[in-house]
């Protein structure tokens, strides 16, 4: 799609100077260019600014990241409050930290019908939804199930590396939990625990170093 707006840009060799970098890795980050222009959100270059992108483009240390991505932060309990709700307030510390943006920050009860309603509606506003508690195996865990049943793909490898990740903290008990991610149209869906540290652990070693990839690969045309 960028590529019909800038039809030189694919095309165009990068200029050796002396103030550039060195000739393999002018051709290295030609190569990434051509990437990112390939699979570019326009969405997300509309919204952000064509040249916010060519910088994170042409800039090594910034390759792999991009425009802060749109969060919305599900808890998912019967009992949970505003005061009593630890896991929201520890996915937003870092998605905040991560530098991204949180549109949407709710408590809903563990009731398929309404965990359905309330992702299909983060569609219009968010990239990236990320909802905790309602993965165990209790007779009211019903996260699982009501997710599942809207994701149009799977990405087993989540909910495989996170219970792998698990072991170190709470042992044989990691099997219990029923995390999963996915996408939904044109977002990316992760359920965790409703625990601290499953979220913290979650956020840091898959979330956040994934995220951009993630939206990037699903946003492809």
């Amino acid at each position: 799609m960028l590529a019909g707006l800038l039809p030189h840009v694919p095309t165009m060799p990068l200029k050796q100077s002396k103030s550039m970098v060195s000739s393999k890795v002018s051709c290295w980050l030609y190569a990434e260019w051509q990437d990112a222009i390939r699979g570019a959100n326009l969405d997300m270059i509309l919204r952000d600014g064509l040249e916010n992108h060519i910088t994170i483009f042409m800039n090594p240390e910034h390759l792999n990241r991009s425009v802060a991505l749109r969060f919305s932060l599900i808890t998912v309990s019967d009992t949970r409050t505003s005061s009593s709700d630890k896991s929201g307030p520890c996915m937003a510390k870092f998605v905040q930290q991560g530098g991204h943006t949180i549109v949407a920050q709710l408590i809903v009860k563990d009731e398929p019908d309404r965990i359905r309603e309330v992702i299909q509606a983060q569609s219009k506003i968010a990239d990236v939804v990320c909802l905790s508690g309602g993965t165990g195996i209790s007779p009211r865990d019903q996260t699982y199930e009501a997710i599942r049943s809207i994701l149009d793909k799977i990405v087993p490898g989540f909910g495989e590396i996170f219970r792998m990740l698990s072991w170190d903290q709470v042992g044989s008990r990691a099997m219990l939990s029923r995390a999963i991610a996915g996408t939904y149209q044109k977002m990316v869906i992760f359920s965790l625990p409703g625990s601290p540290k499953a979220v913290e652990l979650a956020m840091e070693k898959l979330i956040l170093p994934e995220a951009h990839h993630l939206v990037a690969e699903l946003q492809r045309s």
